[in-house]
């Protein structure tokens, strides 16, 4: 005997919010999505990622120390 009424409602327009803004539109089981990231503010897609110079540190680690190379 088939269940009836096993699957969640499907909503084609679903707004998806990130600091009371929304920022898109998509498709969801779900009528709004509220999130804290998304590619308009991650760090990796802005391209505001800072990259550590490892040579500088270590640079800076053997003169405090005055250690030698």
């Amino acid at each position: 005997m088939p269940k009836n009424d096993i699957h969640p409602t499907w909503y084609d327009s679903t707004e998806v919010y990130c600091d009371g803004q929304l920022v898109m539109t998509t498709k969801s089981t779900k009528a709004k999505l509220y999130v804290d990231l998304w590619s308009g503010n991650h760090p990796f897609y802005t391209g505001s990622v800072k990259i550590i110079d490892s040579e500088g540190r270590v640079e800076r680690f053997m003169k405090k120390y005055n250690l030698q190379k």
